[in-house]
């Protein structure tokens, strides 16, 4: 059977009010309500089971009290697992959701035997309370309504390229759309629940029991409580929010092949009813090698050999040697065709919806910089193989060759090329951390002519990229728009935080590329440099960026203030989005974003450098 047709109910849960299930191969959404209106099996990029997310009738599986409840909600310490309280006016229930880890007892492992399984245990805990059950799953993104057929101890479901198999322990009411059941737990009484996945011609998934379904839950809570005790040891202010995006950022990230994506989600809009809508759940360099630094900070990560071999590997072909895509598929692949999914509505009717992501084949010359740089970072932990040198030194080479052109820069306009600053700075990173890396990589012999071209390199940063016009450095040579990514200069070490044109740039973005609720643009899209219409959201990274400058430049007090604006644009999880909508402040854009918990955790490191750094000063005076 089919499902929505072009026309559907557009869905409009508001975007905060979502939790994040991970099992570090695939990634759920649970609304407020305990609904899953998202759900990829088995891989983050694959086709939704579930979709409500972008149209109510694309799927969801809803548990949750019959009437009326007031809701509270936390993930159980030190974990990705979700509790969700529901109070009635006859007594209170507990909903426990966790995409299943596995077994496996090292924390570096952390879902490697992922066996594809969402658990949902529901506990009375006072009084009773009836509950209804409604599932109604929706394969490849609602195009497929499948067969449901009664089985023992549950019910499977047929249709499209996966067999899925629902354990209940209550009796189903089944027809042609939905499975549902209602029931009246008295306290003390536990029902486990589970959606398990497995592909067409393979085995069978299967029914479970459930004190298999409570072993696995609980194998989950301590699978992530034991990786965030060997890793998270960040003491600095923030902390709990810190650890927290440390733990989102590792759910994001793919376990087979150390892929990060940069989002769970595909086609949240930047803007209600608009156009920029685009699939996140690939591995983009810039945003995967960004992680990576965020994690040094926030959970002392040990897997950078792992995500240099992914690079290197998706990154190989013998057509373009060193010359990298901007992103790949989190198994390497390399095409990413975009595509419309026409009979969704999309969240609150933003179309179109898209899956894949035409920005794949875009120059975008900064990747070269973002690795190098990340490489400099974790430069002890490299165990630098022959392979990996060929590849860093590649990167290095290739910047240096390409530096002049332009390209379609971090924010991946789709209008003309340009010769954005942002791009530029990080070719100069990029042959600034190779120099460093010389010796590691065996490559002494390089550094004359890295020098050379960093330094000319420098010279035209220098030179074109600031506007006397706007008292700032700018998006690009020649231009007078102002750009939130030229906060990256002090950032990235290219100038000091405290020179006069550093703090003239930093004063124009605030002035100038701010909202009413202190958050950061990226850009005014009215200069249509972009190439799309309508209006974007403020962005939570460029924030964070704008922080972290403010405590660079000893500016400690105005940079707390900016965190805190960004931050408190959290949902109630600690997750954030993209972006924020400017009249609102509601979260827009994929969810959550790792981006903007990436921002959050360095501008926290920075503001804890420089408070620690006055400190000394004062005492020292």
């Amino acid at each position: 059977m089919t499902g929505p047709t072009a026309g559907s109910g557009s869905a409009s849960t508001p975007i905060g009010d979502y939790g994040l299930l991970s099992d570090r191969h695939s990634a759920a959404l649970v609304s407020r309500t305990g609904a899953v209106d998202w759900l990829c099996f088995p891989r983050f990029d694959s086709p939704a089971v579930f979709a409500a997310l972008l149209d109510e009738r694309a799927g969801s599986w809803t548990i949750r009290p019959t009437g009326e409840a007031e809701v509270s909600r936390g993930y159980l310490d030190d974990s990705m697992v979700l509790r969700t309280t529901f109070t009635t006016p006859t007594g209170s229930l507990t909903l426990t959701d966790a995409l299943a880890t596995g077994s496996d007892p090292d924390p570096h492992r952390l879902g490697a035997q992922a066996p594809h399984l969402l658990i949902r245990s529901v506990t009375c805990t006072q009084g009773s309370v009836e509950i209804t059950l409604d599932f109604r799953p929706r394969p490849e993104y609602g195009l497929v309504v499948p067969l449901l057929s009664a089985c023992e101890g549950g019910i499977q479901a047929r249709g499209g390229p996966a067999v899925l198999t629902l354990s209940s322990p209550l009796p189903l009411d089944v027809d042609t759309e939905a499975a549902t059941a209602t029931a009246t737990l008295k306290a003390g009484q536990t029902l486990n629940f589970a959606l398990h996945w497995a592909p067409l011609g393979g085995p069978a998934p299967r029914v479970w029991r459930q004190d298999e379904l409570a072993e696995g839950l609980e194998q989950t809570v301590t699978a992530w409580q034991a990786w965030s005790r060997m890793h998270q040891t960040y003491a600095g202010p923030w902390r709990e929010q810190v650890h927290q995006s440390g733990r989102f950022l590792q759910a994001l990230s793919y376990q087979p092949t150390g892929a990060i994506v940069a989002a769970a989600t595909t086609s949240l809009p930047e803007e209600p009813g608009g156009v920029r809508n685009w699939d996140y759940r690939y591995s983009w360099v810039r945003d995967a090698a960004f992680t990576m630094d965020a994690l040094w900070v926030a959970a002392c990560p040990d897997e950078a050999d792992e995500f240099f071999t992914f690079m290197a590997a998706a990154a190989a072909t013998g057509w373009t040697g060193s010359h990298l895509q901007i992103m790949y598929g989190i198994g390497g692949e390399h095409d990413l065709t975009e595509r419309e999914l026409p009979h969704l509505a999309g969240w609150c009717g933003s179309r179109p919806v898209r899956v894949g992501n035409g920005a794949w084949s875009q120059p975008q010359l900064d990747v070269y910089g973002e690795l190098l740089n990340t490489a400099a970072r974790f430069e002890d932990q490299l165990t630098s193989g022959p392979a990996l040198c060929v590849f860093l030194k590649g990167l290095a080479d290739t910047a240096s060759e390409v530096w002049r052109r332009p390209d379609h820069g971090i924010w991946e306009i789709r209008g003309e090329p340009q010769h954005f600053l942002y791009s530029k700075l990080m070719c100069w990173v990029a042959l600034d951390r190779a120099v460093r890396l010389a010796g590691r990589l065996q490559a002494t012999e390089r550094v004359p002519v890295w020098c050379a071209i960093r330094d000319e390199i420098r010279e035209a940063i220098l030179e074109h990229g600031w506007s006397p016009e706007a008292g700032a450095y700018t998006q690009s040579f020649g231009s007078d728009a102002l750009d939130a990514s030229a906060l990256m200069l002090p950032l990235t070490g290219f100038l000091p935080a405290d020179d006069s044109r550093i703090l003239a740039t930093i004063d124009a973005i605030t002035e100038r590329l701010t909202d009413r609720n202190g958050l950061v643009r990226r850009y005014h899209t009215a200069t249509g440099v972009d190439g799309l219409s309508g209006q974007e959201g403020s962005f939570l990274l460029c924030t964070f960026w704008l922080a972290h400058a403010q405590a660079l430049a000893g500016r400690i007090a105005q940079a707390r203030a900016t965190f805190e604006q960004a931050a408190a644009h959290a949902n109630d999880l600690g997750l954030l989005a993209e972006q924020a909508d400017p009249r609102t402040g509601a979260l827009l854009g994929n969810f959550p974003q790792a981006f903007s918990h990436i921002g959050l955790v360095n501008a926290a490191w920075a503001i804890a450098q420089a408070e620690e750094q006055a400190n000394e000063r004062q005492k020292e005076n």
